[in-house]
Parts: C-alpha cells; structure tokens; sequence
C-alpha cells in the first residue's frame, strides 16, 4: 500500500462554488502510481465546506450559492454568533450541510469520477481569505 499526503494552500476566491479540481490533480501527481485507491481532500476551515458536482455549467454553481443563501440567511434574529459579521454563523452552517472533505476513487492512476463530475470549494465567507487543504492518496 502507498500513502502520499501533501498540504496545500488554495488562494483567497470570493463568496461561491469554485472548482478545484485541476489543482486538486497537479497538487498530488502520484495519484498516477496508484492502480486502485482512493484520495481524500480535507479543508482546514470552518467557514468553507467542500463537495463534489456538476463541472460543465457554471450556472450551476450560481444555483447553489444562490439556494444556500435563501436556506441559510444572514442576520437570522437567532443568531449568537454575530461578532466575525453577519456572514459568518451562515457559513459555518453552510459548511456543515457540505461536510469538510470529499473521497474520490482512484482507478489505475486517475480520479474515478462521473463525466460531470468536479470538486467544489465552497466558499461562505465574503473575504474568507486563503484556504488550506489536506489531500491524502493512498491504495496499490
């Protein structure tokens, strides 16, 4: 068994859904040694979430930011947790519907995803500033 692990340091993007996924794949090149595996992409953050999606049409990735912000509104009057700014508790609720990491197989030296496939960062904050990542590939 191989394990390859390696830390990266995504630059700031603004409030969205970005896709990761090229710099995911030139991030760990020795995916391309393993035949059957998985990798696991982790986010050190609680204000920014990740997930897999659709890839061709940006207009999904509007979609999403647009229904995350209706279900999950800023300036809720429950809110405690207002000191960081009104956008982010909503984040952190944001990133815990999408989870803080996504596991991919990897098949003889490729990501094992559907055709429309891609990895999302997730961004909930206005200026949530650089994103760390944690990517472990592992298999035969």
């Amino acid at each position: 068994m191989k394990f390859f692990q390696k830390e990266i340091t995504l630059t700031a993007r603004p409030r969205g859904f970005h896709l990761i996924t090229g710099i995911i794949e030139e991030s760990i090149p020795e995916i391309r040694r393993i035949n059957a595996g998985m990798l696991q992409v982790f986010i050190k953050h609680t204000s920014a979430g990740l997930t897999i999606n659709e890839n061709a049409d940006p207009t999904v990735r509007a979609d999403f930011e647009s229904h995350f912000n209706k279900m999950v509104p800023e300036n809720a009057p429950y809110y405690k947790h207002t000191l960081e700014g009104p956008d982010d508790m909503p984040a952190h609720l944001k990133a815990a519907l999408l989870g803080s990491s996504v596991n991919i197989p990897i098949t003889e030296g490729r990501l094992n995803v559907g055709t429309w496939q891609g990895i999302y960062l997730c961004e909930h904050r206005n200026s949530g500033g650089k994103r760390e990542l944690v990517i472990t590939a592992f298999g035969e």
